[in-house]
């Protein structure tokens, strides 16, 4: 049987941030499910389990530190991490955990063929996680977490993150930064929360030139972003060649997206996912992960991740 495109969404991954006024609220989960259930395309795509993430696996992005403070906050009953800008629940570590190891298990369907491609509508959020420290709604760095998976348990050499949510992921960029095995491009709005993400950092020592960031004005939409994929990435992924693209897929880029003013459509999301997987299918034998992380207006996030899902799926 042919390969499909997974899924990982499980309820599980509503349960952060419950009765909690926030704007990454539990209703996120339930909009892109309910737009997924509605197009008919949940019974054509491959289920992922969730499951908990190890210590071990966790200890490839951050250090024992971090995660021992991280746990004692969310365990002790804290409304937010002592280590930054991210409103915690008594169950937000098990969730995170749990959204962590839900993808490896899509980068494992992915990488030993039982899935062509996958997508995780995990919460919380990821990309702002640093090796030290969580923040900007982020406990766990979901995507750096599946690139090390990668590399570490199949063998993999290079892998691509592209990273089009609104705001930089620093995290990310910090866990890779000096690391010339995993190329990290992200297209942002600036100036704009957390502050990093300028154009001349692009990487330390033998990493030089495998970070690209692309600090974008309020306003900027698929001229911009569209045009960084095509015209500077995509020759740069050429050079670089991933055995795995994994995506950032931030629909806070969205058109009337309430944290941040980009004006992407749908089918900006759409033309954005088909240039992603040429590279991958170029190099990486078309192999793609792809992680939720912001959206913040409802509806606008429901059609954004449908018309990313679809795209995925009407892979040949």
């Amino acid at each position: 049987m042919e390969p499909k495109t997974a899924l990982l969404a499980d309820p599980i991954y509503r349960e952060h941030l419950l009765g909690r006024d926030h704007p990454e609220r539990p209703e996120r989960f339930d909009v892109v499910f309910q737009a997924l259930q509605k197009a008919g395309l949940i019974e054509r795509m491959t289920r992922i389990a969730p499951r908990v993430v190890t210590q071990e696996e966790m200890l490839l992005c951050h250090t024992r530190e971090y995660l021992r403070i991280a746990q004692h906050d969310v365990e002790a009953g804290y409304g937010s991490l002592t280590t930054g800008d991210t409103d915690i629940t008594r169950n937000s570590w098990d969730v995170a955990c749990k959204a962590a190891g839900g993808v490896l298990n899509a980068v494992d369907a992915v990488l030993t063929g039982k899935a062509r491609n996958a997508f995780c509508a995990t919460r919380p959020p990821g990309h702002h996680a640093t090796p030290n420290r969580g923040m900007g709604f982020c406990l766990l760095n979901h995507v750096a977490l599946g690139a090390r998976h990668a590399q570490k348990k199949h063998g993999l050499e290079r892998v691509l993150i592209v990273d089009w949510d609104v705001h930089h992921g620093n995290g990310t960029q910090d866990i890779f930064y000096s690391d010339p095995t995993v190329f990290y491009c992200s297209t942002h709005q600036w100036p704009l929360y957390p502050g990093t993400g300028r154009a001349d950092e692009t990487g330390a020592g033998a990493a030089k030139g495998t970070k690209m960031n692309f600090p974008f004005p309020a306003g900027s939409g698929r001229k911009e972003i569209l045009g960084a994929v095509v015209d500077s990435l995509a020759p740069a992924a050429q050079r670089f060649r991933p055995d795995l693209v994994m995506i950032s897929a931030g629909f806070d880029s969205r058109v009337g997206d309430l944290l941040g003013s980009f004006t992407l459509t749908d089918q900006d999301f759409v033309d954005l996912t088909r240039a992603v997987m040429k590279m991958a299918d170029e190099h990486a034998g078309g192999r793609v992960v792809s992680v939720l992380e912001g959206g913040y207006a409802l509806s606008g996030l429901a059609s954004a991740a449908l018309a990313h899902v679809q795209t995925l799926m009407a892979a040949p």
